[in-house]
């Protein structure tokens, strides 16, 4: 508990509690929002109300959206043969900052995870499966996180969605541009040979 008072140590309180802001962080932001207009604390405030009450989750791929459709679902120059799983809506938006995919998206909404309770029920594989069961897609490509939870959620929806004429794919992965063979891991350099394609 901090000694600042009342309002300032709910303030730290309720920062500390954000993914990865320590005690610490939570106090540097809660003194920056003291120093800063009082404009400028309230747009922070205002952004968070709104992104609480307007943002939902988009009725086809399960996008963060602010209407029934997200930009991408509603985009009619995306290629709608090409579906690319993901586990998160910010997995999403860091594969169209690459600016390479112009497919459309499923957003699982987690991954499968026993161990914390997490089961194919919780997660939005059911929708995916009739998505892809009315859809006329010709590749589903798996880009769940190269974990054993991400790798054993990707292989429980390739299995079902193998009674489908899909190509199944996934993300290659390896060995990055610019790295050295001498500083990759045993999985990296595993995934890089499994992976290798023709020159």
């Amino acid at each position: 508990m901090s000694d600042h008072g009342g309002a300032v140590s709910e303030l730290v309180d309720q920062l500390g509690r954000l993914p990865g802001i320590g005690r610490k962080s939570a106090e540097r932001l809660a003194f920056h929002l003291l120093r800063v207009s009082e404009t400028e604390a309230l747009a922070l405030a205002e952004s968070i109300r709104r992104v609480r009450q307007d943002v939902r989750y988009c009725e086809q791929c399960f996008n963060l959206s602010e209407s029934e459709s997200c930009a991408i679902c509603g985009d009619n120059n995306r290629d709608t043969t090409r579906l690319c799983v993901v586990e998160q809506p910010r997995d999403l938006m860091s594969l169209e900052q690459a600016g390479i995919f112009k497919g459309v998206y499923h957003v699982l909404l987690g991954r499968i995870a026993p161990l914390d309770g997490i089961g194919p029920d919780q997660l939005t594989i059911d929708a995916l499966v009739e998505r892809v069961r009315k859809g006329n897609f010709v590749e589903i490509i798996m880009a769940t996180n190269p974990t054993v939870e991400g790798d054993g959620t990707s292989l429980y929806v390739s299995n079902l969605l193998s009674e489908f004429p899909v190509e199944i794919t996934r993300l290659a992965r390896g060995i990055t541009a610019g790295s050295v063979l001498e500083y990759a891991n045993r999985e990296m350099i595993a995934d890089a040979l499994s992976g290798r394609q023709k020159l």
